[in-house]
């Protein structure tokens, strides 16, 4: 069956839909490599307080912690991140029930100098303290 919607029917959308999606993929500059690679450092806002909404009480700080973990691994693109004490200490500060709302941390995918590791960077997550969280924008940092 075919469905009309303003006079195109499903399957020509289909149709359409992968003949872009195609002609994109040839289109693409091919030699270009991955920016993963790169060593970068940029300060973001994390917002705990939707991350460990539903937690259980004796399970916020470390569930805080291990979603700023995995906040690092999805924007910086690697599986070995490492938080800073600073951070830590600043989560648990208010005790393991009462995690601050938002927090603001500087991510550094850095060259890892063990050369027997599996993997190449690393994420280092570190705590910047900050008097207010209004305004502020993902920055790239220059080391």
């Amino acid at each position: 069956k075919e469905i009309h919607h303003d006079r195109v029917t499903t399957s020509a959308l289909t149709d359409f839909s992968r003949l872009c999606c195609s002609s994109l993929a040839a289109m693409a500059p091919k030699g270009k490599k991955s920016t993963m690679t790169e060593v970068v450092t940029r300060e973001y806002t994390v917002h705990l307080h939707k991350r460990i909404h539903g937690v259980g009480f004796k399970r916020r700080a470390p569930k805080a912690i291990s979603e700023i973990r995995k906040f690092a691994e999805k924007h910086m693109g690697t599986k070995d991140v490492r938080v800073d004490t600073r951070l830590n200490k600043h989560i648990w500060s208010f005790g393991i029930r009462n995690v601050p709302f938002r927090v603001r941390v500087r991510l550094s995918r850095k060259r890892n100098e063990d050369e027997d590791s599996a993997n190449k960077l690393y994420t280092l997550v570190t705590f910047v303290p900050v008097d207010s969280f209004k305004g502020l924008q993902t920055i790239n940092v220059d080391e």
